[in-house]
C-alpha cells in the first residue's frame, strides 16, 4: 500500500473488507450524503441511530434506498449515542461517526467510564490527514480537535498515535516533527522543552516505530531550504510525515488555513478509543467527511 493522495486512500478503503459504520443521530442530509457515497463505493455498511421517521424522511428526500440502511430508533441524541456505543461493545459496529449533535455532547457520552470505549490510561487524540498541493506527500498532524493543551504525557501518547496512523497508511518509518516556535531548546517555552524530551525519548527507544525530532519550527519541518538556511540537520527536516502541534490553537488554525485558503483536501478522525471515531466539523465539506470515513476504515 502506497497512499500518496486521497484518491489512493479511497481506493485502499475499497480494497478492504466492508466496515460497519454507525452514525450517531444520523438525521442530517450532509452526513448521510457523505455516508451514502461510502456505501456506494462499497467500503462501509451503514447503521443510523436516531429518530426513525426523521431518518426515513431524509433518506427519501435524498432518493436513497432505505433498505440498504439499518436504522436503530432513538428518542434523543443522547439515547442515539448510547445505542451506538452498545452496538460497538456488542461487536456489531467497527466505526462510529458523529451526526447531528454537538461534539461536546457526543464526547460526553462516549467518555463515560461505564461504556469502556476508551482504555484505562488511554488518551484520545484528533488525527488529521491532509493533501496540500504545495507539499510533496500526505501530511498527518495532531491535535486540531480534542485536547486543548496537552501535557507531556499526553503528547507522548499523541506521538505514538500519529506513528501508528502513519504506518497504517503505508509509511514504513514515519518522520515526526514536534512543533515549537524554534529549534532552540529554550527553558521558558514549554513546547521547546517538550519537543526536546520527546525527541530524546525516541532516540533512547522509549517511543518506537518512527523517527522523531524536535523542537522544530514549522518552516523547518516542511521546507528543506529553510532547514539548510538555519543550519538544522535532521532526516525529519523538510520531509516530515507527521506534525505534533503544541496545542489546539496552533493545530486548529493550521487545519482551517490549509482547508480554506490553500485548496488542501482534509480528513480527520479521533484515535485511541476501541474503534476509530469520525467527528467532522459542521463546516467540513461532504468530501472531507467522505475522506474521513475512508481514513477511519483504514485505521480500524
Amino acid at each position: 500500500m502506497n497512499i500518496k493522495n486521497f484518491t489512493d486512500l479511497l481506493e485502499a478503503a475499497q480494497k478492504q473488507p466492508e466496515k460497519r459504520l454507525v452514525v450517531v443521530n444520523g438525521v442530517d442530509e450532509h452526513t448521510i450524503e457523505a455516508l451514502n457515497q461510502a456505501v456506494e463505493m462499497g467500503f462501509v455498511t451503514p447503521i443510523l441511530t436516531g429518530n426513525k421517521q426523521q431518518v426515513l424522511d431524509v433518506l427519501k428526500g435524498l432518493n436513497i434506498d432505505a433498505s440498504k440502511y439499518r436504522i436503530v430508533d432513538a428518542a434523543s441524541p443522547k439515547e442515539a449515542a448510547e445505542k451506538a456505543i452498545e452496538l460497538v461493545n456488542a461487536g456489531e459496529a467497527d466505526l462510529i461517526m458523529k451526526g447531528l449533535l454537538t461534539t461536546d455532547k457526543f464526547m460526553r457520552v462516549l467518555l463515560k467510564k461505564e461504556f469502556e470505549l476508551v482504555p484505562n490510561n488511554g488518551t484520545l487524540s484528533h488525527i488529521s490527514v491532509m493533501d496540500n498541493p504545495n507539499y510533496h506527500k500526505l501530511l498527518i498532524f495532531s491535535d486540531a480537535g480534542v485536547i486543548p493543551y496537552p501535557d507531556l504525557k499526553q503528547k507522548i501518547l499523541m506521538t505514538e498515535n500519529l506513528i501508528q496512523a502513519a504506518k497504517r497508511l503505508g509509511i514504513e518509518n514515519p518522520k515526526v516533527a514536534v512543533i515549537a516556535p524554534t529549534e532552540q531548546i529554550i527553558i521558558s517555552i514549554q513546547s521547546c522543552m517538550d519537543g526536546a524530551t520527546i525527541a530524546k525519548m525516541a532516540e533512547h527507544g522509549q517511543i518506537e516505530g518512527g523517527m522523531v525530532d524536535g523542537p522544530m519550527a514549522l518552516d523547518v519541518a516542511l521546507d528543506r531550504d529553510s532547514a539548510e538556511i538555519k543550519g538544522f540537520t535532521s532526516p525529519v527536516a523538510g520531509d516530515a510525515d507527521c506534525l505534533l502541534f503544541p496545542n489546539i490553537d496552533a493545530a486548529n488554525v493550521f487545519y482551517k488555513t490549509n482547508s480554506k485558503l490553500c485548496n488542501a483536501e482534509m480528513s480527520g478522525i479521533i484515535a485511541g478509543a476501541k474503534v476509530p471515531m469520525v467527528v467532522s466539523s459542521r463546516g467540513d465539506s461532504e468530501k472531507t467527511k467522505l475522506n474521513s470515513i475512508a481514513l477511519a476504515s483504514l485505521l480500524s
